[in-house]
């Protein structure tokens, strides 16, 4: 982005959508479903980045002993796109009965109307997945660590989750009383964060487990995930249209 002349501090929503930003009209009225994965790899400037790497990289560390490497890059994929489902199918809800209320028109969705949509982007739909699988982990016997530092290091990333969560409904209150044009997309947070609690149900951490019940495992939680995924999409189709 920086070496097509992107602004490393505060790109514009067009050079955003460039990159492949999420947005419900695109994604719903314009076909565009690959935006769902893309706009996880995309971010809002530098602080954007470079905080939501931050958390990735706490995170990761304790999540990649778990459940490998691997497993570390299908629940990042898997519950950022949940998160950007989630928050394509709120955002469509909202911004259609809004317009649809303030101009009275049910049929006002043109591909000039489709920039009525706010831009989604980030990793921080997948950071929360993230936090949510390891909440789930972390609550596993097989672990050779002592079942107070175990509690400790669950506790913390639910407090992590907690926090950022409250954090990011409070900007997104503060924003709608002030009108600072700062949004924080929580239903990406939430999708993930539920997603990621969902994935890690049917798995045991790789460490203090055989090999071949991880894998199986392993594979039992992508493919449920990616079912559900692929029928919530098919819905948000069927819905919109």
């Amino acid at each position: 982005m920086l070496s097509r002349g992107v602004s490393p501090m505060s790109p514009t929503v067009d050079q955003l959508m460039q990159f492949g930003a999420d947005n419900a009209g695109n994604v719903l009225a314009g076909g565009q479903w690959l935006r769902i994965v893309t706009a996880m790899f995309v971010h809002v400037g530098f602080i954007h980045l470079a905080t939501n790497m931050w958390c990735l990289w706490n995170l990761g560390l304790l999540a990649e002993p778990l459940i490998g490497s691997m497993g570390v890059l299908a629940v990042y994929i898997l519950t950022g796109a949940a998160g950007n489902l989630l928050s394509t199918m709120v955002n469509w809800l909202w911004w259609t009965w809004l317009v649809t209320w303030w101009s009275g028109n049910t049929d006002w969705i043109t591909t000039h109307d489709l920039a009525v949509f706010p831009a989604g982007a980030g990793a921080s739909g997948a950071v929360f997945g993230i936090a949510g699988a390891l909440i789930v982990l972390l609550k596993s016997d097989r672990l050779p660590v002592p079942p107070i530092e175990l509690k400790k290091l669950r506790r913390s990333v639910i407090y992590f989750a907690a926090i950022n969560l409250v954090i990011g409904i409070s900007i997104s209150v503060g924003n709608l009383a002030l009108h600072s044009g700062l949004n924080i997309d929580n239903w990406a947070h939430l999708g993930g964060f539920s997603c990621g609690l969902l994935f890690a149900a049917p798995l045991v951490p790789r460490l203090g487990s055989p090999r071949r019940e991880f894998n199986f495992r392993l594979r039992v939680g992508v493919a449920m995930v990616v079912v559900i995924l692929v029928l919530f999409g098919f819905f948000l189709t069927k819905f919109a249209g």
